[in-house]
Parts: structure tokens; sequence; C-alpha cells
């Protein structure tokens, strides 16, 4: 990396690595995924509704929502996204709006969180060869008005059965193809420019404080790492989806170290700042909460997740928009999903909770319930946890030695639970226990 006169950190020219200090995210206690697959259809635009739910998120104890992708998009939910500069033309709202809505969670103390889609975007027209790589940046000047020679070279898209060459001559892919939109050359030192203005202009004129980058996977994290050093957000966390791994039975393998391990290595190699959605644990506690909670101890006898290695870069989650909602490509089992918030809202990380079940599935109550049991004794994502029971039907543990969590069909918890802690709440097959 290279630093220019704007104070900007470029590749791919070569000096020595930044150096982010450690996230400090002991202070947070609870995200919010502020959105489903469905929100862009809310009559009078979703923006505007949200705005009325911001007293029950702030009573909850919410620290930070995350908001759907903010620009003009090829697609109504906003992850084809074209004009960047353009807020007025989502289906979400318009940009006052938007920056009401975020001054509306700011006066609650509660920040905002962008979703960020870079890894790829939809053209404004076709170049002479009818290709779509012609881009508008969405402002009267020419930011972010791109052609050809920003996509990577021999970028496909496929629609169907229909695979069509964007033309793209820029630099090879650095991540995962994406095929539903051009790819993005982020070695290009004009767009890495020109995205971090956007970004930053994202923190300055409309308010946002961190970023959820979307499919991150799709560039190198040196790139996710470059960008958090020239917008240096409050909060980040990147989704990084990967597989995990499977027996014969199509079950979840017990043994997921390795792909915890690939999530704390992206984010060394992304500077160390940024989170990553923790999909290891929310693939393991998923297929636990069906009878087999003893997964939820790995080989040394902590939790089996990335909280497991790098609680304080791990966002733990039950569900979102993409693994729940109507897309359903990952949903965790519905009759379980209050065991599964037992789990993340007790123990180390940062929990992120989904809109849908805060809000439509009737679990407000239950939810917040959590959140106050994790503020009040002080449980942050760094603490510490000790597993006492991790049975088939039963799994206990005591977080910080001040409040124990047990989760199973199994009632009995025999002499797990000291005379000193007593019930704080309870409900279908669990229990969360407080310190005298």
């Amino acid at each position: 990396m290279q630093t220019l006169n704007n104070g900007y950190y470029y590749f791919p020219l070569m000096s020595p690595p930044l150096h982010h200090h450690p996230p400090n995210h002991n202070s947070f206690n609870n995200i919010v995924s502020g959105f489903n697959w469905e929100s862009f259809k809310k009559e009078g635009g979703w923006y505007n509704f949200l705005i009325n739910s911001i007293p029950e998120l702030s009573a909850s104890g919410i620290t930070h929502v995350w908001l759907p992708p903010p620009s003009q998009s090829a697609a109504s939910e906003g992850y084809m996204p074209g004009r960047l500069y353009d807020l007025d033309a989502s289906h979400y709202g318009t940009q006052n709006e938007l920056k009401t809505l975020i001054n509306a969670f700011h006066s609650k103390g509660i920040q905002c969180v962008a979703d960020i889609v870079i890894n790829h975007r939809t053209a404004e027209r076709q170049d002479s060869d009818g290709r779509w790589n012609i881009f508008e940046g969405g402002t009267p000047d020419d930011r972010l008005d791109w052609d050809h020679s920003f996509i990577c070279i021999n970028d496909i898209t496929k629609s169907g059965d229909t695979t069509t060459n964007s033309g793209g001559t820029g630099n090879p892919n650095t991540g995962a193809d994406f095929n539903g939109a051009p790819d993005i050359d982020h070695l290009n030192t004009r767009v890495q420019r020109e995205l971090s203005d956007w970004m930053n202009w994202l923190k300055t004129e409309i308010g946002f404080d961190g970023w959820r980058f979307d499919f991150a996977r799709g560039y190198s994290p040196d790139i996710t790492k470059l960008y958090m050093g020239n917008t240096r957000p409050d909060f980040a966390v990147g989704e990084i989806w990967n597989n995990l791994s499977y027996g014969s039975d199509n079950k979840p393998n017990y043994d997921q170290d390795a792909h915890r391990r690939e999530l704390a290595e992206w984010v060394k190699a992304a500077g160390g700042s940024v989170t990553a959605f923790d999909f290891t644990t929310k693939g393991i506690l998923q297929a636990a909460v069906e009878g087999e909670l003893g997964r939820l101890k790995d080989s040394n006898g902590g939790p089996p997740g990335m909280i497991g290695l790098m609680p304080e870069n791990a966002v733990t989650f039950v569900d979102n928009h993409d693994t729940g909602s109507t897309q359903q490509h990952w949903p965790f089992p519905s009759d379980k999903v209050m065991q599964g918030y037992v789990y993340i809202l007790t123990h180390p990380g940062i929990p992120s909770i989904f809109y849908d079940h805060f809000f439509d599935w009737g679990l407000k109550e239950e939810i917040s319930n959590l959140t106050m049991i994790r503020i009040r004794n002080g449980i942050k994502a760094s603490s510490t946890v000790r597993i006492l029971a991790s049975d088939p039907d039963l799994y206990v543990a005591a977080i910080d030695d001040k409040i124990i969590a047990k989760i199973g069909t199994r009632y009995d918890v025999g002499n797990l639970v000291p005379t000193t802690f007593k019930i704080a709440t309870s409900g279908n097959n669990y229990a969360v226990w407080e310190k005298q």
C-alpha cells in the first residue's frame, strides 16, 4: 500500500502493512438487523415505518441497527446497486427520510450500520457492443462513472441459462465470483479512491456510523483492510458465508474448527478491527438444538464457533434477511428460535437480533428479557464461558460466573446451578439464572 496526498491507502504499490488497533467492542451489547427481504414493499416507505420502532429498540438495550443498502439498485432489495450516490431512488425511502431516521436513532444513542454492496455493480447502459458495462455514479460530475476497464478481466454474468461476458479489462478478481452482476476491480486505484469517498460521504452527509460488508469474500481481505483504513468506521462486520463441512447423514460434522479458523484468518488479514458474522456458531447451534446439544463444546471444552477463537470479532446471529425471512436459505428451526437467542445473548461475541423475530414473531418480551440480563450483568464480547453440561438434551454454561444459561428439553439440572443463583427468566426449554 501507499499513502497519497489525500490520506488514502492504495493498492497494489508495496509498503509496510496498515496496523489497526485491536477492536474495542466490549461496550457493545446488542445489534438489530433492521429489515427483512420484504421490507422494501412497505407502504409509505420502510424508513418512515422503522422510525416508529425506535422507542422499543432503545428500551430493549439495542446499541446498533443494521440498515438495508441505501442506493439505487436494479433489484428492489438493494443488493444490485448502480448509482451509488442516488439514495432517492431506493425502494426503502428517500435520502432525506433516511437522514431523518438515522438522526432519530442517534437521538436514542443507537448507531447506524450501512449495508455496503461494493463487490459488484449494475450498469446504467450498454456499450457499443451491447454489453452492460457503462456505470453512472448518480452525481452531475464523473464520480463513480466507470466503464469496462473497471470490471475484472474475464468477468461473466449469468441469468438463468444465459452467460454473458461483461467485457471487463481490469485486473483479475481477488476473490470469489458473484455472477449476478459485473465484479468490480478493487485493485484499480480510482475505484479505491471513489468508493472510499462515497463511504465517507455516507458517514459525513448521511450520518452512518459503520459498515456491513456484503459478500466480502468476493474480494481480498486486503481490500477490506484498505477500506477500513480509508473510512475508519466505528464498527464494521463482514459477510464471509462459506459452507460448513457435512457428513454422509447431511448433518454438519461435529468438528468445524477449519470453518471458524477461516473466519478468524479473514479478520486478521483484513486488519483485525473488522468483525465477521459467526456463521460457524449459527450452523452448529441450529443443529445442536435438534437434540444434539453436545455439539456446543469443542475438543478443548469451549464454544465451538468463532466465539471460541476470537469472540471480540465475532457477530453471532440466529437468522437474517438471507438465512430466514422469505428467502429461507438456511433457517434456524422455527420452534427453537428462543433457545438460539438464549445462547447468543448470554454468550461472548456481539449478538445480532433479527427484525422478524423481535417484532413479527411475538418474541419481543422474551428477547428483551435476555438483552436486559446481558446488560445488567455486564456480559461482553470477551466474556468467559465455563461449560457445565453438554449432553444431547441439556446444555448449561456459566458466563463470567455472573449468569448461568440452560437450553434443552431436560428440565432437571441437578446441582449444576448453585443456590446463590436465582432464576432471571425462563421459557420453552430454556432458563437463565443470575448470581445474587
